[in-house]
């Protein structure tokens, strides 16, 4: 499911295309995640589900060392070979991490894709100690604009979202692994106009042309903001 056509026609209109923009969420999330750390240059990262490694580029020179992990080829090998990043490909629970611990985990719109969350939740305690923080986003089943879309909600999104997180269910989730939160927030997000016309427009076949004609006129190159109070942001810490 996570072939070059989900970055690029699908999920998102042109993923590499929306880099800055993508990045400006990252630096916005960032933001708040290094208000629960010290030192950083002591401390190593690990994000599960890096992308085309968007995030890890734009704080692999805060920390001691940052990695990541993803299933998609494509982005993988965008990450090694444009920006020079330490990913690897795979899924984390196939993938023999060795003795290594990481300090920071984060697995940014991640953890709706995961057939067994839990499974994850359980490796990434025993590669981390006591005090490494685990951040995460995700969208809130309970938030007001899900319940009143209900199954028309945009995340909603099978067969790639196969889980639905509430603060209430991560809580338990996170707690089962021994991990307790700290912070948790809804937050907003940058997107292309390109990116939302996209996703709205070729769904529907009949309205495709539409957003071929779009596209000329250069609009879709403009970037909106919006926080529908629907997407978590938690940021747990391991006891």
């Amino acid at each position: 499911m996570y072939q070059r056509s989900y970055f690029f026609g699908e999920e998102y209109g042109d993923y590499i295309a929306d880099k800055e923009i993508i990045q400006r969420n990252f630096r916005k999330r960032f933001r708040v995640l290094r208000g629960f750390l010290g030192n950083l240059g002591e401390k190593s990262l690990f994000e599960v589900g890096s992308a085309y490694g968007f995030f890890l580029d734009i704080v692999r020179d805060d920390f001691k060392s940052v990695s990541g992990i993803d299933v998609a080829e494509e982005g993988v090998c965008f990450s090694r070979d444009e920006l020079k990043l330490d990913v690897i490909r795979g899924d984390l629970l196939n993938c023999d991490l060795g003795e290594r611990k990481y300090d920071v985990v984060c697995m940014w719109d991640t953890i709706e894709h995961l057939a067994k969350p839990q499974r994850y939740l359980e490796k990434i305690g025993r590669h981390t100690e006591r005090g490494a923080l685990l951040a995460l986003t995700t969208g809130d089943i309970q938030s007001l604009n899900a319940r009143l879309r209900k199954g028309k909600w945009r995340l909603i999104h099978p067969p790639t979202h196969v889980h639905y997180f509430c603060k209430e269910t991560l809580t338990r989730m996170l707690g089962n692994y021994g991990f307790n939160i700290l912070y948790s927030e809804h937050c907003g997000f940058h997107r292309s106009l390109d990116s939302m016309a996209n996703a709205v427009l070729t769904l529907h076949h009949d309205r495709s042309w539409l957003y071929e004609v779009l596209k000329t006129t250069g609009i879709l190159r403009l970037n909106a903001y919006l926080n529908l109070y629907d997407i978590l942001y938690v940021i747990a810490k391991k006891e």
